[in-house]
């Protein structure tokens, strides 16, 4: 059975309470029990972490090495900034989807950039909570067409 880590960076366990008109009214509970039954649908088991401290995130990624076969990460505000966890990222080089619930691309310009995004195999924007779904699905595609 595939292993997959979903990771949430700072301010995403507001979910559903912070400026729902860009985030929606979901909290991550709800994501995480969704995303829970498309993985038992694929096979998939998955384990969540969220933090709003850019070394726990980077602590659980190092954690990761070796025994998971991809990430998920919305890095929230990290995304825009956080050179160490991209570092961690090309350290451990576990296949990784970049989430994002709202368009950043749309947003106020320092939102733009991602550092992560050239290490990602994917970046997912704009489809609201749903794209954690996309993600896992083109997560396991890419790592089944690398099997093959």
């Amino acid at each position: 059975m595939r292993k997959v880590l979903v990771v949430n960076g700072p301010n995403l366990n507001m979910l559903g309470r912070r400026e729902p008109t860009i985030y929606g009214s979901e909290s991550l509970a709800d994501v995480e029990s969704r995303l829970r039954a498309v993985a038992g649908e694929l096979e998939v088991a998955l384990e969540f972490f969220q933090s709003n401290h850019e070394g726990a995130i980077i602590d659980r990624l190092h954690e990761a090495f070796g025994n998971y076969d991809g990430i998920i990460i919305n890095p929230g505000a990290f995304t825009h900034y956080s050179y160490a966890i991209r570092d961690a990222f090309a350290a451990i080089k576990t296949p990784f989807v970049e989430i994002h619930i709202s368009n950043i691309h749309t947003r106020e310009t320092f939102r733009h950039t991602s550092v992560l995004a050239a290490l990602a195999i994917g970046q997912i924007s704009g489809l609201g909570t749903y794209g954690y779904e996309l993600a896992l699905k083109g997560l396991l595609n890419t790592l089944d067409s690398a099997s093959k």
